[in-house]
């Protein structure tokens, strides 16, 4: 059987260059300013995607994902891994969201799809919250049944069968579709892009993106349909203004602290002092390195 699969990905700040200007003074994360990802937990869940995708012949991978216009680079990475098309969820009003508000906005959004869905599979968490809400939130709005912590994940008979990661061994559970899974950072790594998608897509471009671009690579992606990408607002997901961004989230950051660790001056111990020796062993207890 093929399968209408829809994958959640996020495009997320590199936590390994965070500066000054990571926090905006709301407490909302700057994403302007921050290097960005593909969420990594989410590229796990790309590969079952791709894996299903493989294992049955006409199936079809949909990316959703919520942000700033520049997150449709994360639809074209899935484009250039195997995947078929997706719809970026970019809007104003949809800003400083919490778990509650964007589960809402994606909801709508995966409810908008034309094609509907079969499956619908994200990472366990984004690196940048660590909150692990959003997939089940999802599952729930959509009253959908949700399996997560998911390793592996294979379809017949319209079940899901999924092997779940646990903290001490693992368990195999079945499923009937449709259904929500979120995928641990111990399932497959995702395989690398492909250099004919890359050169058959490398031009995919959303409508914000085509009106500016240059007359000849207009006319290009005009020519050939399946270089737009889908861009919604929330006029397209006949959102609840009350339910999306800061309006929709009851999660309020009550203040942020810039915390900057500091290396303090190293003992040294110079011969062989006994009462150099004591200080320092006195001083790894106080600052409970060591007992």
């Amino acid at each position: 059987m093929s399968l209408r699969i829809v994958v959640l990905a996020k495009q997320v700040p590199d936590t390994r260059n965070v500066g000054k200007d990571a926090m905006k003074a709301d407490g909302t994360i700057n994403r302007a300013a921050l290097p960005a990802i593909f969420n990594p937990d989410d590229l796990n869940a790309l590969e079952q995607a791709l894996q299903l995708k493989d294992a049955h012949p006409g199936s079809t991978i949909t990316l959703v994902t919520m942000g700033l216009p520049r997150s449709a680079e994360m639809v074209r990475e899935a484009l250039y891994r195997g995947g078929d098309g997706g719809v970026v969820l970019t809007d104003r009003p949809l800003g400083g969201a919490d778990t509650l508000a964007t589960s809402y906005s994606l909801a709508q959004t995966i409810r908008h799809l034309p094609d509907g869905y079969d499956i619908i599979i994200g990472g366990r968490q984004a690196i940048d919250g660590d909150t692990a809400q959003v997939g089940p939130q999802i599952a729930e709005k959509l009253n959908l049944p949700q399996v997560t912590y998911a390793e592996r994940v294979t379809v017949s008979d319209g079940k899901a069968t999924i092997k779940r990661r646990l903290e001490n061994g693992f368990e195999v559970v079945e499923c009937p579709l449709p259904l929500v899974v979120t995928v641990t950072g111990s399932a497959d790594a995702c395989r690398p892009r492909n250099a004919r998608l890359v050169q058959k897509y490398k031009y995919a471009v959303t409508p914000s993106e085509l009106e500016g671009l240059d007359d000849r690579r207009k006319a290009l992606v005009q020519s050939r349909p399946e270089l737009l990408i889908s861009q919604w607002g929330v006029a397209d997901i006949e959102a609840d203004p009350e339910q999306i961004g800061l309006k929709g989230s009851p999660t309020k950051v009550k203040t942020v602290v810039n915390v900057v660790f500091q290396a303090k001056e190293s003992k040294r111990l110079d011969g062989g002092d006994d009462a150099g020796l004591e200080d320092l062993v006195k001083e790894l207890i106080t600052d409970h390195i060591i007992g």
